[in-house]
């Protein structure tokens, strides 16, 4: 019987080229110009799970975008696994900052990747990761090794909060049903070191305004007399962290789990280096939460940071204004414990309780989510660690991640099954970023990894 080594170097350049047709398609949620190229999106998924193998998929209408549910079920009595995975992007810009188009998919190689990285907005967060578990799934139903059932939920929404996906999962947990849950959409500390995601931070995101007055001002004429919505602004935001990058909402840190010294310990055994960190970033300093390093500051501890602001002129040249009004979008990374719902209406209370008279501020909340720790007793765990050594030929790591999935924690409180996160991306692979991209050897790994999770998971359930 072929091996998926054999079946994976029969079959690479289609399975290259499938993903980068793929990422050619701009399916941005953000952005309703894109909605038909979401929708688009929807539909080659559909035609890549029914050529895979599976005996039914479904385009499931929602509020929103649509969700893409496919099926193989070889014995009911058999273990059940559910492949999660979102086929929308991020927006791409800066546009500029790429060095080749985004929607554009082309291979180059990198001292990290050196046999060669795709580029394409989507190539690991999370078109190319979601792909892999497509092609595992043919590989195990064309050479007959499938060992238990598999169905698969894939998304349009997830770069937006997931909104219609908390719709649909509390209405079809028959059809959605499992023993597990599979999920790429995270990364793993080096090629050459494995790890697992045991944890994901929460998320509260949110905009506001600062209104002044009631139309933009000339400078001279009106400057120093009334109150300047972008100067307030970037005061209020500055007091949101202390001298110490401590966040001061208050009651913010009430629900915070604190690790033990212990667990901490445990972390740090990680390989890491951070003059690599910086040299990578090109950084002087790292910056951050006093009395915690860097690795627990972006995954155990929670974070604020403005993710967008802007108002008045800026335009090239010069126009001397004080604006009417100004804005900013800003994120709260959350750690297990913290409600998202709760941190939002804190955020809220405490920024409108410090704006000054002069100006008027809203607050509009966007989208959020629960943190989310998995054990490393379960077998879904077990499963991966066996799937990762027989592929890698290391044991993997257990990592927490400072990302977000917020639909991870609804899945367990719905369908009472444990989450086990089979990230595949690297750190330096750009998500969210201008020149994003997924190694080819990663993605390769990936479909080779896979189907061995399946194998153990179904030996481990007996």
């Amino acid at each position: 019987m072929q091996t998926v080594k054999e079946y994976i170097a029969q079959h690479k350049d289609r399975f290259i080229n499938e993903l980068i047709n793929l990422l050619k398609i701009p399916s941005v949620s953000a952005d309703p110009a894109y909605n038909q190229d979401v929708l688009n999106t929807a539909d080659t998924i559909k035609e890549s799970l029914e050529k895979a193998g599976c005996d039914i998929v479904e385009i499931c209408e929602t509020p929103g975008y649509p969700i893409v549910y496919g099926e193989k079920i070889i014995d009911p009595n058999l273990p059940t696994v559910l492949v999660y995975g979102h086929y929308d992007v991020q927006p791409a810009d800066p546009i500029e900052l790429w060095t080749s188009p985004p929607f554009e998919p082309v291979i180059k190689k990198t001292d990290i990747h050196p046999e060669g990285a795709i580029f394409a907005r989507g190539a690991c967060d999370d078109k190319g990761q979601m792909y892999m578990h497509v092609k595992a799934l043919e590989y195990m139903t064309n050479t007959g090794n499938l060992p238990c059932n598999v169905k698969f939920m894939i998304e349009g929404e997830e770069e937006v909060g997931s909104e219609s996906l908390a719709w649909f999962v509390p209405r079809n947990k028959e059809k959605l049903a499992n023993d597990v849950i599979l999920i790429s959409d995270t990364g793993m500390i080096a090629n050459d070191i494995p790890s697992i995601t045991t944890g994901l931070r929460g998320l509260s995101y949110v905009e506001v305004e600062v209104t002044g007055p009631n139309r933009d001002l000339h400078s001279g004429l009106y400057g120093g007399a009334v109150a300047n919505p972008i100067n307030i602004l970037t005061k209020m935001i500055a007091s949101l962290h202390d001298e110490n990058n401590h966040i001061t909402i208050p009651g913010f840190y009430d629900k915070v789990e604190e690790l033990s010294r212990e667990e901490r310990d445990e972390m740090a055994k990680a390989p890491f280096s951070l003059e690599d960190y910086k040299n990578a970033l090109d950084i002087d300093y790292v910056h951050g939460e006093a009395g915690y390093t860097t690795n627990e500051r972006n995954s155990i501890r929670p974070t604020l940071d403005v993710n967008g602001i802007w108002g008045g002129y800026t335009g090239e040249g010069a126009k001397t204004v004080i604006a009417s009004k100004a804005y900013a979008k800003i994120s709260m990374r959350l750690v297990p414990g913290q409600e998202w719902v709760e941190i939002t209406e804190l955020f809220k209370k405490h920024f409108e309780s410090i704006a000054p008279k002069s100006v008027k501020v809203e607050v509009k909340p966007h989208h959020g989510g629960q943190g989310y720790v998995t054990p490393i007793d379960n077998i879904g765990y077990q499963a991966a660690s066996k799937a990762y050594q027989e592929t890698f030929g290391v044991t993997p790591i257990p990592q927490r991640s400072g990302g977000s999935i917020p639909i991870v924690a609804l899945f367990e409180q719905e369908l009472k099954s444990k989450t086990i996160l089979m990230g595949f991306g690297l750190n330096s692979d750009a998500i969210h970023s201008p020149n994003e991209h997924f190694g080819v050897w990663n993605y390769l790994k990936g479909i080779e990894t896979i189907p061995y999770f399946y194998q153990y998971f179904t030996e481990l359930s007996k």
